[in-house]
């Protein structure tokens, strides 16, 4: 039976970082880094809000950078997801999709969060060439530019109000006639002069060949279809955690988001740490998921010196 010091399960900014700083500590970290290795940054196109890149960086370029450091320093890291775990007794239990089972001293989990969509085809075809998920990483692209939204909660009207500060326009597409997100961020989202909100809408298709240069939507109500000219397609429509593994295990929000001590990456199984999106629903940025798998790596570390 394979005993691990530490395991990391998943890998991205998160992960990769948490294994830097357990391989320097000498705590002989595996990683598995599940079927999308690098995690959500495999679909970005250009990073540039990430310190150390001036001229900014392709997102899979990125990952497999932070992925080249992990192995300088011994990383042991294999692709492969993990099926099923049993944190109950010291030792912690996982299985992995071939049925494999190991067995580790001490467990990182980095397995991140994904992105909902609409499920449309021109939606996926058109990812990371004018449809993102993430105002925040990729808003100053569409500066002076006209882009729509779609969502109708807190995170829809906050990224909304971001794009609202660096382009032209922005269409915010509601599929009811009410706002889902709290009542001081609806009052800034209607009085945000540069912000059209159209109710009962929902979007048909997301046109382009190449980059998007439109959305086609209706309206649920009335059935009547438009067209509305943007360079920018956003969805706010939320993110699901990786976590359905670790339900009735880990403690978990409504929405499934590990829960960790406060100021800390520590859950409540001893020797059981989360860092990044998969604990994150409020940055959800590489740098902030970076700086939770660095806190995952030393708290690890303190953990493992306190059992010896």
């Amino acid at each position: 039976m394979e005993i691990i010091k530490t395991l990391i399960i998943g890998s991205g900014p998160a992960g990769y970082t948490a294994a830097i700083y357990a391989a320097r500590a000498n705590l002989n970290p595996v990683m598995y880094t599940g079927l999308e290795m690098g995690g959500q940054l495999m679909q970005t196109t250009d990073v540039e809000n990430y310190p150390g890149y001036p001229k900014g960086i392709m997102g899979p370029q990125m990952m497999d950078d932070f992925r080249q450091q992990a192995e300088r320093f011994g990383t042991d890291i294999r692709f492969g997801y993990v099926a099923k775990v049993d944190f109950s007794g010291k030792v912690k239990k996982v299985w992995l999709d071939g049925g494999d089972e190991i067995h580790a001293e001490s467990v990182i989990i980095a397995t991140g969060a994904t992105a909902k969509w609409l499920g449309l085809e021109s939606e996926k075809r058109l990812n990371g060439n004018g449809v993102s998920a993430c105002a925040v990483c990729d808003g100053f692209f569409y500066k002076d530019q006209t882009v729509a939204l779609v969502g109708g909660g807190d995170t829809a009207a906050e990224e909304a109000l971001y794009l609202s500060k660096l382009c032209t326009h922005v269409h915010m597409l509601v599929r009811k006639d009410h706002l889902r997100a709290s009542k001081i961020m609806q009052d800034r989202v209607l009085k945000a002069p540069n912000i059209t909100v159209h109710w009962n809408t929902e979007t048909v298709e997301v046109l382009g060949d190449k980059v998007v240069e439109g959305v086609r939507v209706v309206n649920n109500q009335t059935k009547a279809e438009s067209t509305l000219a943007v360079t920018g397609f956003f969805v706010a429509i939320g993110h699901k955690p990786n976590t359905d593994i670790f339900k009735g295990i880990l403690d978990m929000d409504e929405q499934g988001y590990l829960i960790t001590a406060p100021d800390s990456t520590r859950t409540k199984v001893e020797g059981v740490f989360a860092a990044g999106d998969v604990q994150d629903k409020i940055y959800r940025q590489a740098v902030t998921a970076a700086g939770t798998g660095c806190m995952a790596a030393l708290e690890a570390e303190r953990w493992l010196a306190e059992q010896e």
